[in-house]
């Protein structure tokens, strides 16, 4: 075992953005103690300027701040080109709420109230899907994957994807004609080991249909009470 001086650790750095002190203590700490570098924000203002200088790995957001609604300020961190994952923390628990966090460029989100636990281990499965080491390209008749490049197109058009649109998308190329469970699905995508939610896979699935399935052939299946599949159906 190589000494303990000698090992050189990747920085995990987290932005805690949230207007409760007492939550942002517990998520910091938390964080802390599992080996990131943590900064914090308690308005809208505040995280745009901690992003910009602190540079963080992942982002825990909370919907409701004084200043901002965190739905709106995820929307604007991605069209500024920031791609950093966001996972939201909030007590706002309704289906259509999660929806709307994951449709519009959140990565994952958490319910008030929540398990330490299962956050920090989400923060660090969303720093390694960020982190994974591209490798290939991969490839389904049209459907492209420039691992390299970070890059997926169809045919001429490029197509714009989230981190966890590309890392479920990268499955189902790897496992393309394959029918994946739900559980496949969320143990591979998610690497959830503490019991993931479905509809997370259902939400994303619907999302990459619209942004790959927008042309002819369809190449994203349901297969009913299974599970989904890449590849094109035959009349």
């Amino acid at each position: 075992m190589e000494p303990l001086s000698d090992r050189v650790e990747v920085p995990r750095r987290a932005l805690v953005v949230d207007d409760e002190e007492n939550v942002a203590y517990v998520v910091a700490t938390a964080l802390r103690l599992d080996g990131w570098e943590t900064a914090g924000a308690a308005t809208g203002r505040e995280t745009l300027q901690r992003v910009n200088d602190f540079q963080p790995d992942v982002i825990v957001l909370d919907v409701m701040l004084p200043d901002a609604d965190g739905f709106e300020l995820c929307q604007r961190l991605r069209r500024d080109g920031i791609a950093t994952p966001v996972i939201f923390l909030t007590a706002r628990d309704e289906t259509d709420d999660r929806v709307r966090g994951l449709t519009i460029g959140g990565d994952d989100y958490l319910t008030k109230p929540f398990s330490v636990e299962e956050l920090v281990a989400r923060c660090r499965l969303l720093l390694r899907r960020t982190r994974d080491e591209p490798g290939r390209t991969l490839q389904y008749e049209k459907l492209e994957m420039d691992e390299h490049a970070h890059q997926v197109r169809r045919g001429d058009r490029p197509i714009r994807l989230s981190p966890t649109e590309y890392k479920l998308l990268r499955y189902l190329l790897l496992n393309a004609e394959r029918v994946l469970s739900r559980r496949q699905i969320l143990d591979h995508v998610w690497d959830y080991d503490f019991g993931g939610d479905a509809s997370n896979v259902e939400s994303y699935i619907s999302f990459l249909r619209r942004k790959v399935d927008i042309e002819e052939p369809k190449l994203i299946h349901t297969v009913r009470g299974v599970g989904y599949v890449l590849r094109i159906e035959k009349a």
